[in-house]
């Protein structure tokens, strides 16, 4: 098992369940309007414009037939956010069989139960929200930092992807819910810390691997759940760009990581479990869904040799965590097509 000290150094605290120290974790200026992070990585030119790359050519060329406008979405139809809550009964992150008899939920009825099912929906998909604008400040980043042109093709049509994302996120909640919530402060420190890196590959690690990867795995487990058409359509085709991301995170740092020595996949190691249990801690769901968060992660990582290089360090704090058994699931750069709804629905429009 992990020791103390271990642990403090990747999550920042003794006890994975330490719930005190987590929520002493406090968005501090929920208001705020503005927020900069100070990036000071090196903007990379390249002069060699060989497409040598051909799985990179391939995503790029997917990319560039797969663009969706937020507008095919069905916007017309009506959501009814009561109807919505009642059909997710089990979306929230208390069960209702548990003893909360010295709680204040002990006094709760089928009112409050029902605002709080409403309240917990708009605030996840509030942090979809502002963590797809992570990934499109990330994405415009790696298009600056990374060293291969065709990489940079490609992450150029994220950029694009990213950009619609946020904007269905917005339009949803501004239109069929009551508004968002302000970012999660957790979610908010995790996007800092990727974006402050200096090391193109970390921005890749951090957001191509991690938090795409939890997005897509997330956003799937939304998409079973709903029975809300619009938002299951829109969790479809964000889905369908996903897929594509973790996708191209896994192609480029595969061939980067091969360079490597065995003291700096430690340290990339490292990175990846301290977001991800930071990541799994703050989930709104509980252990199933936590567990289904590693669903796309631990087989991307198993993708680009992280899981057993070195001495296994990764492969013990994924087992030590329960989801070591994902390994063998599909990795995402073999998924991408599968998922692709857009092409799906021009296919049956033109048939």
């Amino acid at each position: 098992m992990t020791s103390n000290t271990d642990l403090s150094g990747i999550i920042g605290r003794d006890d994975v369940n330490n719930y005190d120290a987590i929520l002493a974790v406090t968005n501090t200026s929920p208001d705020e309007v503005e927020h900069r992070v100070r990036a000071d990585a090196d903007a990379t030119f390249t002069w060699d414009y060989t497409r040598s790359r051909p799985a990179l050519v391939k995503l790029y060329d997917k990319a560039k037939t797969s663009q969706w406008n937020a507008d095919d979405l069905p916007w017309d139809i009506e959501v009814d956010q009561e109807e919505v809550a009642r059909n997710n009964m089990n979306q929230n992150g208390i069960d209702e069989n548990m003893d909360l008899s010295d709680t204040p939920f002990a006094k709760w009825g089928d009112k409050e139960w029902l605002e709080f099912r409403m309240e917990s929906q708009n605030w996840t998909l509030s942090q979809f929200m502002h963590g797809e604008q992570g990934a499109l400040m990330c994405t415009a980043q790696i298009v600056e930092t990374v060293p291969w042109i065709d990489a940079k093709y490609y992450a150029a049509t994220q950029v694009m992807d990213e950009a619609r994302h946020v904007e269905v996120f917005a339009r949803y909640l501004d239109t069929k819910l009551n508004g968002a919530y302000p970012i999660n402060a957790h979610l908010k420190m995790l996007l800092d810390d990727i974006i402050a890196d200096n090391r193109w590959d970390m921005t890749y690690l951090g957001m191509q691997i991690m938090v795409e990867g939890l997005a897509l795995a997330a956003f799937g487990f939304l998409h079973t759940m709903t029975t809300e058409p619009l938002l299951k359509k829109l969790l479809r085709y964000v889905m369908s760009d996903e897929a594509r991301h973790v996708a191209f995170g896994v192609l480029s740092l595969q061939e980067y990581y091969a360079e490597l020595n065995a003291a700096e996949i430690r340290e990339r190691q490292e990175f990846d479990v301290k977001e991800a249990v930071k990541a799994m801690q703050q989930a709104p769901e509980r252990a199933l869904f936590q567990s289904m968060l590693f669903s796309k992660i631990v087989p991307n990582c198993k993708k680009l040799g992280l899981i057993d290089a070195g001495d296994g360090w990764l492969r013990e704090r994924f087992t030590e965590l329960g989801v070591i058994g994902f390994e063998d699931w599909t990795d995402t750069a073999e998924e991408y097509s599968v998922l692709d709804e857009v092409a799906k629905d021009r296919e049956a429009a033109s048939a």
